[in-house]
């Protein structure tokens, strides 16, 4: 399981130039779902994490690029809901929550380069043309022997 590292100076760090303060996040305890005998219907084990993207102290750079995401987890308002159950225990499901947020904004963060196109070299095109004629050439080899 991977633990979530907590923070003292009450920051959720990203990268080392990008944070967003604990405060701007809203953690909720909440009944999980399935199975889990009679303990499921008394403790409150499961974590919603809600984030307002629009309202939060990030750059309208990364906010743009969070909520262009295609991702049903944001709401049409714009705030970032997760749920986090798979552990029985409140403390790791809340570090998990905080986990998969810290990898979202984290996936923002990275900008892919763009692809130029690139056109095949002469002889690369050479090749692979003669190649493919002795192919045929073996596989005509292979036929009935006519006489």
């Amino acid at each position: 399981m991977r633990m979530f590292p907590l923070n003292d100076d009450k920051l959720l760090r990203i990268t080392d130039t990008l944070a967003i303060p604990l405060s701007e996040i809203e953690i909720s305890a909440v009944r999980a779902q399935g199975p889990g005998g009679q303990n499921v219907n008394k403790v409150s084990s499961a974590i919603h994490l809600r984030f307002d993207i629009r309202a939060s102290s990030l750059s309208e750079f990364y906010k743009e690029r969070l909520l262009a995401l295609n991702d049903q987890r944001i709401t049409k308002d714009g705030v970032l809901v997760l749920k986090a159950q798979q552990s029985r225990s409140q403390e790791k499901n809340k570090g998990e929550a905080m986990l998969r947020l810290q990898e979202l904004l984290l996936s923002v963060t990275v900008i892919q380069k763009k692809r130029r196109a690139t056109a095949p070299s002469r002889s690369s095109q050479l090749k692979r043309v003669d190649s493919k004629t002795r192919r045929g050439k073996d596989k005509a080899m292979r036929g009935k022997v006519v006489l």
